[in-house]
């Protein structure tokens, strides 16, 4: 799985106007699978999210986690992560899982996330989506997982 985190003070996803899920202080998380993942890959990224030190501790160190602040966590599907930008200018995007795959590993990530953190929330799946968030450092991280 692809994914690229970023420490928000906030978020919040619009699908069509209506917000369909916002957090305050905690992780944006956009995720796009691959051919290869499984449910097993999808259960090691939300544990890496989950435990990953990039909330400052007293001294400003980065040094806490998601759930030592007890934040947020917003999921938003984004197969555009896995964009192939080597040959011209228009992206391609045969390195992502097909739909059916993609859809299945995302809500399998925000089932283990909802099973382990109280604060979960998600965008919709394969929608148009507006993302507003107000990124806190900044602080943006690319995860890979196999």
């Amino acid at each position: 799985m692809i994914a690229l985190l970023q420490r928000v003070a906030r978020a919040r996803v619009e699908v069509a106007g209506a917000v369909v899920g916002a957090i305050d202080q905690g992780l944006l998380l956009f995720v796009c699978a691959e051919p290869a993942d499984t449910p097993a890959v999808a259960a090691r990224l939300v544990d890496k999210v989950l435990k990953l030190r990039i909330f400052s501790d007293e001294a400003g160190k980065m040094n806490r986690s998601l759930q030592d602040v007890a934040g947020g966590l917003l999921v938003v599907s984004q197969f555009t992560l896995a964009a192939d930008t080597g040959g011209g200018n228009r992206p391609g995007f045969s390195a992502a899982a097909p739909p059916a795959l993609g859809r299945a590993l995302y809500n399998e990530v925000l089932r283990v996330a909802r099973d382990k953190h109280p604060l979960v929330q998600a965008g919709v799946f394969g929608a148009d989506m507006q993302v507003h968030l107000v990124n806190d450092g900044p602080v943006t991280i690319p995860l890979r997982m196999r």
